[in-house]
């Protein structure tokens, strides 16, 4: 197949969130599979100097933004068996920053929306499925439908819209996007373009995509109530037939404490003397009072309501009353920033707090602490509990989202689980689990380190779901071809007890509207049963 991501960042090219993460470990494992992929990403500024002087000028053209002309061009790199094509414009990506400052967001993204379409007849490249990520790339199923479909080029390619944060939507002026991208009005009614009054380049995305996903089985559920729907949950509910949620993975030779390059020592699920070593080191470097004993509490996060911090700030006093050490990175909020500073400056040696985006002190943090806190009010999938894991950092999180689908609560009655979990979003509930928590490191230490193997054990790789995105696309295809043997051979996942969401609309939703279906390799040929069409997503193996 051939197979065209398109999507605002991209890892190691240009990073701000998880979004980078899984296209610039997606694509790579696609690729080893024998499918021709590339990706077009913006040539912002802040891509590194090492990946633009390798890369080749393809192409350059003009692309028509409503009344105005705009120069592109087309710089090629090969890496990995990707192909990655960056979209040249000075004007718009020559900034000192990625998103959200110049008040011409339409516009920017607007134009990379275009100039994708445009580039692939110029390139020579006519792709089986486009594969949009995020609203910075929604408008590109709606521009092939509308402008570009009755044209012989595009008119048999499929596209998959992917939603990353149901949050961020990209809503503008109907006027300022129909100026840009010359959408008539037509279009911009509320079963289409049009949402509350405004464009909306993720509802673009939503309404024209041939299939939708999401980045876990359970957000996909979650997407469709309207507590966490964000104002789409009717549309995602009329879309549930092609809605599914296929779990992230992560990059597992980056993140590996057997080999990271980037950590004081390296240690294994069967050796983890080295984590002690990479602890000590992380209280020297940080300013922390040198304690064996005392586990450390990380939080590595965008600074944000989203990341549950509000928990936090509520029963901070009341954390630091137990014989911990808080290791705070990231950026955001103000007040975050301030409630950090303020309990560095209140527990001295104990709260060490970094306010930037530093690659590398997270991977030593990842693999220093004892227990990384996660309490997000939503969370489509998330990254970082799954690299907790594979360091065998237990993580306390929020059932919400991908944290449902990839940490299971200990439980002591079958001895089951990988970490620390509780429900309600409630900042008490936070602190019993993990004091819960605590209390397994400093009191069991035989469970502790169970639960430690069992993490640092867990596969979460991109294979799995890979060909997961595989089944789909041949299905949308048309392709009879079954998958390959790493699906038919994957173990069955584990079942987890499903726990009761927040109540968010007064009318209980029909039976038919509850159930979001999840997507599995296809492992044989013959038609199965109806009772049997139901596949089961995997998880963490919890044992």
């Amino acid at each position: 197949m051939k197979i065209l991501f398109t999507a605002s960042e991209c890892v190691p090219f240009c990073k701000t969130g998880g979004l980078a993460d899984v296209v610039g470990a997606l694509a790579p494992v696609l690729a080893e599979k024998g499918h021709d992929v590339r990706v077009m990403l913006p040539l912002y500024s802040a891509v590194p100097h090492e990946y633009v002087k390798d890369m080749e000028h393809v192409v350059d053209f003009e692309v028509e933004l409503g009344w105005r002309k705009q120069y592109c061009g087309i710089e090629a790199l090969k890496k990995d068996g990707v192909t990655y094509y960056f979209v040249d414009n000075k004007y718009y990506y020559g900034r000192s920053y990625i998103y959200g400052l110049g008040g011409d967001e339409h516009e920017r993204f607007g134009f990379f929306c275009r100039a994708c379409l445009n580039a692939l007849t110029l390139l020579q490249f006519q792709p089986d499925i486009i594969h949009a990520h995020d609203w910075q790339s929604g408008m590109t199923p709606a521009l092939l439908r509308i402008q570009y479909q009755h044209l012989p080029f595009y008119e048999n390619i499929k596209t998959v819209y992917t939603i990353h944060n149901l949050q961020y939507q990209g809503i503008f002026g109907i006027p300022d996007v129909q100026d840009v991208l010359g959408i008539g009005d037509e279009y911009f009614t509320n079963d289409k373009l049009e949402c509350y009054g405004c464009a909306n380049f993720m509802k673009a995305g939503l309404v024209y995509g041939d299939e939708i996903t999401t980045v876990s089985p359970s957000y996909a559920e979650e997407i469709q109530t309207a507590y966490y729907g964000e104002r789409m949950d009717g549309l995602l509910r009329a879309k549930r037939e092609h809605l599914s949620g296929v779990l992230n993975g992560i990059d597992i030779k980056e993140y590996n404490p057997a080999t990271d390059p980037l950590i004081p020592a390296h240690y294994t699920a069967d050796d983890v003397s080295g984590k002690a070593l990479c602890k000590r080191a992380l209280q020297e470097e940080l300013g922390l009072e040198q304690s064996e004993d005392t586990p450390i509490v990380a939080i590595i996060s965008r600074l944000s309501n989203q990341k549950g911090l509000d928990l936090v700030d509520r029963v901070i006093g009341e954390i630091m009353s137990e014989k911990v050490q808080l290791v705070v990175l990231g950026m955001g909020d103000a007040k975050y920033v301030n409630l950090f500073s303020w309990a560095e400056q209140h527990y001295p040696g104990r709260v060490a707090a970094r306010f930037k985006m530093d690659g590398a002190l997270a991977h030593r943090i990842y693999a220093g602490a004892d227990v990384f806190l996660m309490p997000s009010q939503f969370e489509p999938c998330g990254l970082s509990q799954m690299i907790a894991l594979r360091y065998g950092t237990l993580p306390v999180v929020r059932e919400t989202g991908g944290l449902r689908d990839t940490v299971l609560s200990y439980n002591e009655a079958n001895n089951a689980g990988n970490g620390f979990t509780f429900f309600n979003y409630n900042a008490h509930d936070m602190l019993y689990t993990l004091r819960r928590a605590l209390f397994f490191y400093q009191e069991q230490k035989q469970v502790w380190q169970l639960l430690q193997s069992r993490a640092m054990n867990g596969d979460y790789s991109w294979g799995h779901s890979a060909e997961v995105y595989l089944s789909l696309y041949r299905d949308m295809l048309g392709h009879d071809a079954p998958a390959t043997a790493a699906a038919q051979e994957a173990p069955a996942p584990v079942k987890k007890p499903r726990a009761r969401k927040p109540k968010a609309e007064t009318e209980e939703k029909p039976a038919a509207e509850k159930k979001t279906r999840t997507r599995k390799p296809k492992a044989e040929t013959e038609e199965k049963p109806a009772a049997e069409k139901k596949p089961r997503t995997r998880k963490p193996k919890a044992e």
